[in-house]
């Protein structure tokens, strides 16, 4: 067998491994190490399907295992982070922080076989999802915040789990589509997000406003791409 044919799959191997520890540390309640366990699955992620097509070694397995391990990484890893934090809180209602994982695998299952999907999403990817809620949990972890506030993060999840299987376009970053103008904007408003909270990271010693930065980004990435979608249909 020759080692390039390897590499992707070992690359996803990663990921899935990144995604398990991930979950782990979700349940000793240490947030921002999830998070960054979590960002490390997206890093593997990316550079799987990317090795496979540069190397032309893509395979059906390839895909499958793909798959397997971002429902791990970017479906029960950010769910265990919501339900860990949630649930000394709010009691056993935290278990519906758990229908991520489900709708998780539910849009990765629709995204293999949805042949409309080549060069965008139909849906909110996981990646962000995932990075979404993690970073999200770990500045809620930091902060001392209102008693209604974990209902309403509550409530949020099942919107998340909605746009996951939505039939909403999203861009990919492999798509030409967007326009050029539209990257622009979107890349000067990421860039924006990121340079404030690290501002704001540095100058109060806090790493948990710099994960925050992760939520805001999906955040605009959605809005973007709503506003995005509502101009297409003018």
């Amino acid at each position: 067998m020759q080692i390039k044919r390897i590499i992707p799959n070992s690359l996803t191997c990663a990921n899935l491994l990144c995604g398990s520890v991930a979950v782990f540390m979700a349940t000793q309640e240490q947030f921002l190490w999830a998070f960054a366990l979590i960002i490390g699955g997206a890093i593997f992620d990316f550079f799987d399907g990317a090795s496979a097509r540069w190397l032309k070694v893509p395979s059906p397995l390839g895909v499958q295992l793909d798959s397997l391990a971002d429902d791990i990484t970017f479906g029960l890893a950010p769910a265990m982070v919501l339900f860990c934090y949630l649930k000394p809180i709010i009691g056993w209602w935290a278990l519906i922080a758990l229908l991520i994982a489900a709708f998780s695998a539910l849009r990765l299952a629709k995204f293999n076989i949805d042949e409309r999907q080549t060069t965008s999403f139909i849906g909110l990817a996981t990646p962000p999802n995932a990075i979404f809620w993690a970073s999200l949990v770990c500045w809620l972890n930091s902060t001392t915040l209102p008693a209604w506030v974990p209902w309403i993060v509550l409530a949020a999840s099942l919107l998340s789990c909605y746009l996951l299987v939505s039939e909403i376009p999203f861009f990919s970053f492999k798509s030409a589509e967007l326009g050029k103008k539209r990257m622009i904007i979107f890349i000067f408003g990421s860039c924006f997000i990121l340079g404030s909270c690290s501002t704001m990271a540095i100058t109060n010693s806090q790493i948990t406003i710099a994960a925050l930065a992760g939520a805001i980004c999906v955040l605009w990435y959605i809005i973007f791409n709503l506003f995005t979608l509502i101009g297409a249909k003018k």
